[in-house]
C-alpha cells in the first residue's frame, strides 16, 4: 500500500500467458499457410493481440497517410502481417477489394524500404511479402462473404486467421470448403489468477502507488476487481479509469474495495 498521489496511466501492452499463446498460433498458421480460428468472449484481448502481432498501430496510420514519407518505420523489416475488419454487412466485391488494396499497400512499402531507389521499385514488377491475413469480427461476415474470403486464401500465398466470438469455430464447420482448410484453432481465454495479479501490480504503478498483496487493504480491492471483471482485460481498463476518477475526485491515495465498489457503479458490465 502506498500514499503516493496517483498520477494518469499510460498506455502499455502487458505480454501475458495467453498473448504468447496467440502468437505461437499466428507463427503457425503464417508459417504452414494455413486457415486458422482465434475464438474467445468479448474483451479478453483478441483484437490488441491481433494488433500487437501486426504492428497495427504503427503501420496502419502509415499505410494510410504517410505512405511516401522519407522516413518509414523501422518495422518494414520484419512486417508481414495486414489486420482486416470489415464493416458491419461487408459485400463480398468490397471485401476482395479491401483485402487485395491493403496487401499491396504493404507489400509496396516493403518494396520501397528494401529498394530505396524509386528506379529499382518501377522496373522489378512487385514480389508478394504479406504471409498472414487477419480478419477481424469475422462473426459479421455472411455466406457470400466467407465464400469470397476463401477464394481470396486459395487465390493467394498467405495464411490466414479469422477471430471471433465463441461459437465462430461451430458455425465454420457448416461450410465444408472453408472448414477443411482450417488447421489450427485458438481458444483465446480472460486472464488466470496469477497474471491478473501481474495485471493489476501494473494498474497500480501506473497511479503511483505500489500494490502490496500482503496488506489486507490491497488484498480486498484485488479480490473485489477480480469479483467484477472476472479476468476481462477490456473490463479491466475501462474499471480503472473509472477508479482513477474516484481516487481524484475524493483526493484519495489508497485503493479499496470501497473505491472499487463505487468504480463499479459507474460502469455498465454486460454479459460476456
Amino acid at each position: 500500500m502506498s500514499t503516493a498521489t496517483p498520477t494518469a496511466p499510460t498506455a502499455e501492452f502487458l505480454i501475458t500467458k495467453e498473448h504468447r499463446r496467440f502468437t505461437e498460433f499466428a507463427d503457425a498458421v503464417r508459417h504452414e499457410r494455413y486457415i486458422g480460428v482465434c475464438y474467445g468472449a468479448p474483451g479478453v484481448g483478441k483484437t490488441a493481440s491481433a494488433r500487437r502481432y501486426a504492428h497495427w498501430d504503427t503501420l496502419q496510420p502509415w499505410l494510410a497517410h504517410h505512405r511516401h514519407d522519407p522516413d518509414p518505420p523501422a518495422i518494414l523489416e520484419h512486417a508481414r502481417t495486414v489486420l482486416y475488419t470489415p464493416t458491419t454487412y461487408v459485400a463480398a466485391r468490397k471485401l476482395d477489394e479491401d483485402l487485395h488494396g491493403l496487401c499491396r499497400r504493404l507489400d509496396w512499402a516493403i518494396e520501397d524500404h528494401r529498394h530505396p531507389n524509386a528506379e529499382y521499385v518501377a522496373s522489378h514488377e512487385l514480389e508478394a511479402h504479406v504471409e498472414l491475413v487477419i480478419v477481424d469480427e469475422a462473426d459479421r461476415l455472411k455466406t457470400a462473404t466467407l465464400e469470397q474470403l476463401r477464394d481470396c486464401y486459395d487465390r493467394g500465398q498467405a495464411g490466414l486467421i479469422l477471430i471471433g466470438m465463441p461459437g465462430l469455430e461451430k458455425r465454420l464447420a457448416r461450410y465444408p470448403q472453408l472448414y477443411s482448410r482450417i488447421g489450427f484453432a485458438h481458444h483465446y481465454k480472460p486472464l488466470s489468477t496469477d497474471e491478473l495479479r501481474f495485471v493489476l501490480a501494473h494498474h497500480w504503478q501506473h497511479l503511483g502507488l505500489a500494490l502490496c498483496p500482503a496488506d489486507f487493504t490491497d488484498a480486498e480491492a484485488i479480490a473485489a476487481i477480480a469479483r467484477t471483471t472476472n479476468g476481462n482485460f477490456r473490463l479491466l481498463a475501462r474499471l480503472f479509469a473509472q477508479i482513477q476518477r474516484v481516487l481524484e475526485i475524493n483526493r484519495l491515495h489508497t485503493i479499496t474495495a470501497e473505491v472499487v465498489d463505487a468504480a463499479r457503479e459507474t460502469l455498465v458490465i454486460g454479459q460476456p
